[in-house]
Formats: C-alpha cells, structure tokens, sequence
C-alpha cells in the first residue's frame, strides 16, 4: 500500500499553452488537475504550479506525459508504504465494533440503576466517536493509497532585465554597478572628511607664518 507523489519542473517556451497542456495530460489519464498558482508579473519569470490528481496505476505514465512539454529541470518521485497504518487503524475499527455491539446488547437488557445505564450510553457514544474517526481516518488512507499528487511546476525563460534584484543577469549586473557606484561616492566623501580639514589647517599655518615674517621684516626696516 503506497502512497506516491510527484515533482517536476519544466521550463517552457508558452505558460499558457503549457498550462493546457497538463490539464489534458490530467484528463487522457482520467485525473484531473487540483490546486493551480500562478506568477504572471511584469518582468517577473512568468511561472505556474499545477496539483495534478492521478490514478496509482497512472502515475509513472502520467509523469512521462509531462515531460515532453519543455525542458525538464527537474524530477523527483516517491512512495510513502502506508501499508502497517492501514492495517492497524481497520485493527481497532474491528475491535471497536465489537465492543460497541456489546455495549449495545448490555444497553437492551439492562435493568439496574439509572445511573448504570448512563454509564453504558456514555461509553456507547465514546465508542461510536472513536468508530468515526478511525472511519475517517480509513478513508482518508483509501484515498491518498488510490490517488496520486504530481507537482507540475512550468516557466518561461527569464526576462533580461527583471524588476526584484537577481531576477536576471543584467538585472544583477545592473545593481552591482550601482552598489559600486554608491561605494565609491562615499569612500570618496570619507577622504574628504580627512583632507579638507588637513588643507584648512595647512592654510591657515602658512597664512599666519607669511603674516609674522611680514610683521618681521617691516620692524626691522625700521630699526634700520
């Protein structure tokens, strides 16, 4: 008893036609196509993920039906053995139905107290809930052993200039240059915070050292 689930990814030349496509893969195989989401924004890889639903015994060919919609990226698939689950979750359905016949056939001939006989009927509804879940619970593993789940992930080829930063190469490069752009203005903005106080010292030195040597010589001149 197992349970298989699918991934693939396939780069393709028309989300829309590609999209189509899968659902009459789904369709041929007698499945049919469950949860889909899209991403279709400008400059953005136009790209959408398909919930294909598939017979068991449909599942290796509904995965080679896939593929020849584009290029494929990527492939993966798997079986979850469910098999020891399943045969203890019927294990305790039986057990409870056993049980709750029992609990009945006491309920139909009890005689006693009042406070007996609810003491049977809330037991009886405790094992008819647990026959409820371990029911659910049946069929839930029926299901997923009967059906299998193949991710269909298709895209078209990234655009060359994108809108989020990585998207595409020249997207890349372009931010890269505008970082080093940025980097530069302010490492050039630091170099300036240290010379631009060294010039003004500088400048008023030699300013103050040409004024004294002034001074200097007209007093001299005059003693002369």
């Amino acid at each position: 008893m197992l349970v298989r689930t699918g991934n693939v990814v396939i780069q393709v030349d028309s989300l829309e036609r590609s999209i189509e496509a899968v659902r009459k893969v789904a369709t041929s195989l007698g499945g049919y196509v469950g949860n889909v989401s899209m991403n279709t924004g400008e400059n953005e890889v136009h790209r959408a993920t398909l919930e294909v639903k598939i017979s068991t015994a449909q599942f290796d060919e509904a995965m080679s039906g896939v593929k020849p919609l584009g290029k494929v990226e990527s492939s993966s698939a798997t079986a979850e053995d469910v098999g020891e689950q399943f045969v203890d979750v019927n294990a305790r359905l039986a057990n409870s139905k056993r049980l709750e016949a029992r609990l009945v056939t006491l309920l139909s001939t009890r005689t006693g107290k009042l406070e007996d006989v609810l003491a049977v009927e809330r037991e009886l509804a405790r094992v008819r809930e647990e026959i409820e879940r371990s029911e659910t619970r049946v069929r839930y593993l029926s299901t997923r052993i009967a059906m299998s789940t193949i991710a269909v992930t298709v895209h078209e080829k990234a655009p060359l200039v994108a809108s989020q930063p990585g998207t595409s190469v020249m997207g890349r490069a372009f931010t890269q240059m505008l970082r080093n752009f940025v980097a530069f203005v302010a490492t050039g903005i630091a170099i300036l915070g240290y010379v631009i106080p060294m010039f003004i010292l500088a400048s008023l030195t030699w300013i103050v050292w040409t004024r004294s040597r002034r001074r200097h010589a007209t007093q001299s001149q005059a003693l002369g």
